[in-house]
């Protein structure tokens, strides 16, 4: 049960006005770059042009003595530097190097070589391109499987080998570049007095920032400050440190110099982790009476030259997450991170989600059209009911709470579902190609721990410091709401502040749709603490800092419809028709939830319908702008109608579950279903996203073409 102390909600589950947005919207947010320090040495890198060599030569010469260089230094000069650590969700089999600039070997392009400091971006960019590396592209050494895992129930043999029918789906999802507005950035102040530094992060995570760069560079923690003022996205990019971030802070201390480093947008492209690029392929089979009786899944997540520290989380959730909310007697599933000789890769929004998701629901929409049942009601049929939850998976999960059906029902309600049938139904009988697509999907919040500390003044202003962060969450309105509440005071006497190491306590920070939840958690135990106190006659000021962990993971679900038409000439998609259900637990503040939901469905709609990371045989890369990779702009992103419904977790003492991903992991296969039953009169089966029209146009041809000889 929920154990919120909270008699009549005053604030929370109420839309109160967002803190940050106004701040933001003026142009008066302090960014990484905008910070100014005085007479800072600006960082620009030589980067790999090839996706590997062997360097046999390297000449710095030039570069040493272009006008207004400090140094230039190389992978020599910072080999005695520590490596990342890495998440181990799954078990690691062959440990990857984190090699700050390239020492004798490359193996991605644009990996750091060597490095500039500069008195202007200007004059470290142009002396960087004097630089000359020599590489050996013969022998690159081998590729590893970095990472892999299992599991299993039952036996699947058998169920395959007996089985009334078996459907078998192959995804190959996009690579994403998360291309946030701000680009990774960090300004670092020395002090000489004390021999520390006071970093401004773009980061998710300032406390994990703080104590890797200071394992990292063999350092107290104490002599590094990480502050994350504003940030200008992250969707999971931002969630570790990268090679150019420490070198910068090892700058900073090595000249005893302030130091400012800002990716370009290419470099964004060439040197920060994408997201997705996972191949699937699963099997599913039913009897005839469209029970799920077994599933076999594989799965191969590619990361890059280095791991950044979640980047074995992707692998890891596309895996652990089948069989979704369904109900399957017998399992057996696989998955590996597999090294490819192209950028990093990392978590991006859903990190592994939509990539589970998508592989169940397209073998669903299969198995009922194998079945000639309507796909909502098969998947009503399989899936675990309100009375079987929670629900231990035999992936070594915990499904805490809510009623899955529920959410199909409402998503059939609310749509008008079966007379969007009769006329997609109509339409085609006119030769129109339109299709309407469902699906279903879970979202794992994050586990573990978070921090929070509470003062409340004689004046009855309240003081509310989180290990959280945030990054256009609105966090800060978030808490503030559940502070107000639970201390029974104004809103506006709520002050919260969040992602500086110097003033909040230790904590996380903001990834897997963790810190409402368990962020939100410490705020209210660390306020029931200080009301029980004033209830015992303390007097005020009052402060009570709490480190709270959670029991377990909580799971928000739903559903998404989409209606969807493609021009029979063009091969255009038009997305006629979007609608979801979630439920995403207690909600605090039904207009952050809503964002968060908008946000997210755009993000999926990209992966979707239009983004893509190309790179050639040779490893380079093709879509190194927005010129050729493209992102979705605001025409592009049509209404989505969104209905929620609220089953609190009993595995925190919010009650909430995640919402933060829900988008990217719903939006994707709802629009792949909807696409392929718009061609499926044209006998077209399976289609990998992204959905451009030249790939429809392309499907429909092979299809009018029929089958090869």
């Amino acid at each position: 049960m929920v154990r919120m102390a909270m008699s009549t909600p005053k604030y929370v589950g109420t839309s109160a006005p967002t803190r940050t947005a106004p701040e933001l919207l003026r142009g008066q947010g302090q960014y990484a770059d905008d910070i100014k320090l005085g007479s800072p040495l600006y960082v620009a890198f030589h980067r790999s042009p090839v996706a590997f060599g062997q360097i046999t030569s390297l000449d710095i010469e030039d570069a040493g003595k272009s006008e207004a260089v400090l140094a230039v230094h190389t992978g020599a000069h910072v080999a005695h530097l520590g490596a990342l650590a890495v998440n181990q969700v799954i078990p690691l089999l062959h440990p990857l190097d984190y090699p700050i600039l390239a020492k004798s070997r490359v193996e991605s392009v644009g990996q750091p070589i060597a490095a500039v400091l500069a008195d202007s971006p200007a004059q470290a960019m142009d002396a960087a391109e004097l630089i000359f590396t020599n590489l050996d592209e013969n022998d690159p050494t081998p590729l590893h499987k970095v990472a892999a895992d299992s599991w299993t129930k039952g036996d699947t043999s058998i169920e395959f080998a007996s089985a009334a029918h078996v459907v078998e789906v192959t995804l190959q999802h996009p690579r994403l570049a998360p291309n946030p507005m701000e680009p990774r950035t960090i300004s670092v102040a020395y002090h000489a007095e004390t021999d520390t530094v006071t970093a401004w992060h773009s980061t998710q995570t300032p406390h994990r920032s703080r104590s890797e760069l200071a394992r990292i560079l063999n350092i107290a923690p104490d002599r590094i400050r990480v502050i994350a003022t504003h940030v200008g996205g992250a969707f999971g990019m931002k969630g570790s440190i990268y090679p150019e971030e420490v070198f910068a802070v090892w700058a900073a201390f090595s000249h005893k110099r302030n130091v400012k480093w800002t990716a370009t947008r290419s470099e964004e492209f060439l040197s920060a982790t994408h997201g997705r690029g996972v191949r699937s392929t699963g099997r599913l089979t039913v009897d005839q009476n469209g029970k799920f009786l077994a599933l076999e899944a594989h799965i191969d997540a590619p990361v890059g030259a280095w791991l950044p520290n979640s980047g074995l989380i992707t692998a890891w959730n596309a895996g652990r997450l089948l069989p979704s909310g369904y109900k399957v007697d017998a399992l057996n599933i696989e998955t590996k991170a597999t090294q490819k000789r192209v950028g990093p890769t990392g978590i991006y929004r859903g990190a592994g989600r939509p990539e589970a998701n998508c592989l169940m629901e397209r073998l669903v929409d299969k198995a009922a059209k194998a079945l000639g049942r309507d796909p909502i009601d098969l998947r009503m049929q399989n899936l675990l009911s309100l009375d079987q939850l929670p629900h231990a998976t035999a992936t070594g999960n915990l499904l805490d709470s809510g009623d899955y059906p529920r959410a199909l029902t409402m998503l059939r309600d609310q749509t008008a579902y079966d007379d969007l049938k009769t006329e997609r139904d109509r339409r085609r009988a006119l030769g129109e190609l339109v299709g309407v697509g469902v699906c279903f999907y879970v979202e794992p919040s994050g586990s573990g721990w978070e921090s929070a500390r509470v003062t409340m003044n004689a004046d009855g202003a309240v003081q509310v410091d989180s290990g959280s962060s945030s990054q256009g969450h609105e966090r800060e309105t978030a808490f503030a709401q559940i502070a107000a509440d639970v201390l029974d005071v104004d809103l506006k006497q709520i002050t919260v502040r969040c992602g500086d190491t110097g003033t909040c306590p230790e904590g996380i920070g903001a990834l897997a749709s963790r810190s409402t939840a368990i962020g939100g958690s410490a705020v209210i135990k660390a306020c029931e603490d200080i009301r029980a106190r004033r209830d015992h006659g303390e007097r005020l000021p009052l402060t009570s800092e709490v480190r709270y962990e959670n029991e377990g993971q909580a799971w928000g679900y739903g559903a998404y419809l989409v209606m969807l038409s493609i021009c029979a000439d063009t091969g255009t998609p038009s997305l006629e028709k979007i609608a979801c259900v979630d439920d995403t637990g207690r909600i605090i503040n039904p207009d952050l939830v809503k964002g968060q939901i908008q946000g997210g469905f755009a993000q999926g709609l990209g992966e979707a319908l239009m983004e893509q990371v190309e790179f050639d045989e040779d490893g380079q890369l093709l879509t190194g702008s927005f010129m050729d990779y493209a992102m979705p702009r605001a025409c592009d992103v049509p209404h989505l109608d969104m209905h929620t419904f609220e089953t609190p977790s009993p595995l925190n003492a919010l009650g909430a579950k995640g919402v933060g991903e829900a988008g990217t992991i719903g939006a994707p296969p709802a629009i792949l279903n909807a696409a392929i039953d718009a061609l499926s009169p044209l006998g077209v089966t399976d289609l990998n996203m992204p959905l451009t029209a030249h790939a429809l146009w392309q499907a429909m041809q092979e299809a009018k073409q029929g089958p090869s000889s």
